[in-house]
């Protein structure tokens, strides 16, 4: 009989961290200690603390340990498995009690990281083995589908997807009923289901955790749809980076095919449905629906003019409804749970939940799903514990190259669609970077523009080369060499590329470059006028230099110094016995290595 139950999480995160030698180490000490029949080992999906990975949370007592090696696990298993007593030293201790998380003292669900969350899109990750089909069936898996094929009509299935007001969470915010609504008239030999999984901002990973958690739901709910709007056939277009996604989905795309829940016939209503994976190279651009639909055909990634929309002629010129991962993972929940309980969470016009991945100068880097309206600062302070070092929040990006940064001042903003929007920033996929005060943000906005430069299809004129000259405007700045009239042609430039490019990635790439502005004119300023950077971060604005009084004169900069550009002087400072040393200006490459070296604090970097 099964007592304990060891998760040990699977995703990606966690994976990188060394989980699977985690893993192989539980199940050989499980068997050395003959404990095979009485603990069961279960590889889960992410549960959200990617920074404490890899982690393990044992049942029933749901102590939860983190960074756990393989080293540590024969001790796992001889105290807390064996003898029943837990080792405290790996125990994850509650940022907001300081309390071990365990059943002796705090719930894992009681904690600063989860109170605060409400898993729908993630409910089943990092609490079942996403390779087993029977497990999500336990979960009330394909229940949904059931319930649809034998009790609801296409357009009931739409109604209620629209009446619960369920948008886009690719980015776009555009109502998930209405466009299924548009798309199911539509007559034709043959319709079709995608879903967009591949996710391309830097420092996103919401869909693949949830494929790799949980792949079954958005197996189950692409049937939905495709029995909402008369398709018989789907294709899930991911990308190739994504390996464990896509072997897990593949997976459940297999089992539902032998349990009779994908294919002919389903649930014996005559409703036909398949599905197919296609993988994507890579290219951001392919996140456009149109430009993804052209690369499923085969051809380049590039998108296409509209109308006509996908709903009319889509995929092999067909009609198609495109949805991302995480809309299609709340469908089941929807159908299952009714338009009440989920126009219940959120705000009057932004219902349900969001999954965010939380990145950059934060303590708790990982992933996590919150009720629209949720304010910034819950989502920073509460859920991801601050900023590492006691150091200042300056600024959040959202929606990656594609979004705007929330300001310092606005970070009690309610987090949906329009608010987001009435702040010149958008809610993107969910990808949540937060910089704190060393960031640079002029820096910050060539940084996200380097990135749509390079992942521009070229197709259209304003794009392709427009994008490339507010990158060279923006390299002007950050040098040094810029002038008062360059941030004019910045945002004159941006205006012209938002409202002349072909698709999404042409049209929202300025924004990184306008919300800077807009919140940060006076660091854009500080680069032109007065030659520095305000965050110490741009090269060509920097100079290093040497506290002769602080100095005590052993050379260790000097010797860290890979160009020579540190000399002695002979300037022996009060109460020293060394001459006191200094940096040659011409020479500098602002390398940083004699400031890291100094451990008297004599080097000043401004």
């Amino acid at each position: 009989m099964i007592r304990a139950h060891v998760l040990v999480c699977g995703g990606t995160g966690c994976t990188s961290s060394g989980s699977q030698s985690v893993q192989a180490a539980f199940l050989e000490n499980i068997e050395a200690y003959g404990l095979q029949d009485e603990v069961k080992l279960v590889q889960t999906g992410c549960f959200g603390l990617c920074a404490l990975g890899p982690v393990v949370i044992i049942y029933p007592d749901g102590t939860f340990y983190s960074r756990v090696t393989p080293e540590d696990v024969k001790e796992i298993v001889e105290e807390h498995l064996l003898k029943g007593r837990v080792v405290e030293r790996l125990v994850y201790a509650d940022t907001g009690t300081d309390e071990i998380v365990s059943k002796a003292s705090v719930s894992l669900g009681d904690t600063a990281f989860y109170k605060s969350q409400n898993r729908i899109v993630l409910r089943n990750c990092g609490v079942i083995d996403p390779d087993s089909i029977d497990e999500y069936i336990a979960m009330d898996g394909y229940a949904a589908l059931g319930k649809v094929l034998t009790e609801m009509t296409p357009d009931e299935v739409i109604k209620l997807v629209t009446d619960s007001g369920l948008r886009g969470r690719g980015g776009g915010g555009f109502p998930t009923g209405r466009k299924w609504a548009l798309c199911a008239p539509n007559k034709a030999p043959q319709k079709y289901v995608v879903c967009n999984a591949d996710e391309g901002d830097p420092g996103a990973f919401m869909d693949r955790s949830i494929l790799e958690g949980d792949p079954h739901c958005i197996v189950e709910a692409m049937a939905i749809c495709g029995y909402a709007i008369g398709a018989t056939k789907g294709f899930v277009y991911v990308r190739a980076e994504y390996p464990i996604a896509v072997k897990r989905l593949q997976t459940a795309i297999d089992k539902a095919k032998e349990y009779g829940l994908l294919g002919k016939n389903i649930f014996g209503s005559g409703f036909d449905f398949d599905l197919e994976i296609r993988l994507g190279a890579g290219a951001f651009v392919c996140g456009e629906e149109t430009a993804l639909m052209t690369s499923i055909e085969g051809n380049r990634g590039e998108p296409r003019p509209r109308p006509p929309y996908p709903a009319v002629k889509g995929l092999y010129a067909s009609p198609t409804v495109e949805n991302n991962v995480e809309t299609f993972a709340n469908i089941p929940q929807i159908i299952l749970n009714g338009v009440e309980w989920f126009t219940s969470m959120g705000t009057e016009r932004s219902k349900g939940t969001k999954v965010f991945a939380l990145g950059g100068n934060i303590e708790h880097t990982g992933l996590v799903e919150i009720p629209m309206g949720t304010t910034l600062r819950n989502i920073i302070y509460d859920i991801g514990g601050g900023i590492p070092g006691g150091k200042k929040f300056k600024a959040a990006q959202t929606g990656g190259p594609s979004g705007g940064c929330i300001p310092a001042s606005l970070i009690d903003t309610e987090v949906d669609y329009d608010n987001l929007t009435a702040i010149g920033c958008m809610m993107g996929s969910g990808g949540l970077i937060v910089m704190d005060e060393d960031t640079c943000m002029v820096d910050m906005a060539k940084f996200f523009l380097e990135f749509t430069v390079d992942e521009s299809c070229g197709k259209c004129t304003p794009c392709r080369v427009g994008t490339r000259r507010l990158l060279e405007i923006l390299e002007k700045i950050t040098d040094g060499k810029g002038t008062l009239e360059d941030i004019n042609r910045l945002e004159n430039l941006c205006n012209y590329i938002k409202q002349n490019s072909l698709c999404g990635l042409g049209q929202t790439a300025p924004n990184p470059v306008l919300a800077t502005l807009n919140f940060f004119r006076d660091e854009y300023i500080a680069h032109v006028v007065d030659k520095k950077c305000p965050a110490g971060v741009c090269k060509n604005l920097l100079s290093f230099t040497i506290d002769a009084d602080k100095c005590i004169g052993c050379g260790k900069c000097a010797k860290n110094c890979p160009v020579d550009t540190i000399v002695k002087t002979d300037y022996v400072a009060p109460g020293h016995k060394l001459p006191s040393y200094k940096i040659e200006q011409a020479k500098c490459i602002k390398c940083g290595a004699c400031m890291a070296g100094c451990k008297f604090g004599a080097i000043t970097k401004k």
